[in-house]
């Protein structure tokens, strides 16, 4: 009995721990310094709104732009390799020549992106939404990665690939 109150006593003390635990919030100081025009490569960018920002020719290679708001905004030739862009909204965002090696996408929301000459080696498009993005000239994509998203009619992509329709 004794033991089992000391097994429950230790499981409480690390509860409490983790419950005490900071959470992997949004780093406040590293978005401003990205929307002052600074790179943040390996930066906590969660949940930032950088709507209508430039963000070209900046690094963010392995940042935390999860859930991020970049929608109408421009990034060519920003380098994204490795970063955690998924469920971010990137509405109409211009990233010509744009680094997405190895990102994951995963249910982003690329709508009318313009894309041309992207790379997307590798990067996880698992329900991502291409509707209307212009990836004609993107390098690096396949046809499994394109057969996780889902585009429409007007998604462009390269000769060759195709993309299943988004369901309603």
């Amino acid at each position: 009995m004794k033991q089992f109150a000391s097994i429950t006593f230790t499981a409480g003390l690390i509860a409490c721990g983790l419950l005490a635990a900071p959470a992997m919030a949004q780093n406040a100081a590293q978005i401003e310094s990205v929307k002052n025009g600074k790179s943040c490569a390996g930066c906590n960018l969660f949940q930032a709104d950088l709507d209508y920002e430039d963000i070209s020719h900046k690094n963010f290679s392995k940042s935390r732009l999860r859930q991020s708001d970049m929608s109408l905004s421009t990034a060519d030739y920003t380098n994204f390799s490795g970063t955690d862009l998924s469920i971010a909204n990137m509405y109409g965002l211009r990233a010509t020549g744009a680094n997405f090696v190895g990102a994951n996408l995963e249910r982003a929301a690329m709508v009318g992106g313009y894309f041309n000459g992207a790379n997307f080696a590798g990067a996880n498009l698992t329900n991502a939404d291409l509707s209307g993005a212009e990836l004609k000239t993107a390098k690096g994509l396949s046809q499994a990665q394109l057969n996780k998203a889902c585009g429409d009619e007007t998604t462009l992509l390269p000769k060759g690939l195709r993309i299943p329709a988004c369901k309603q």
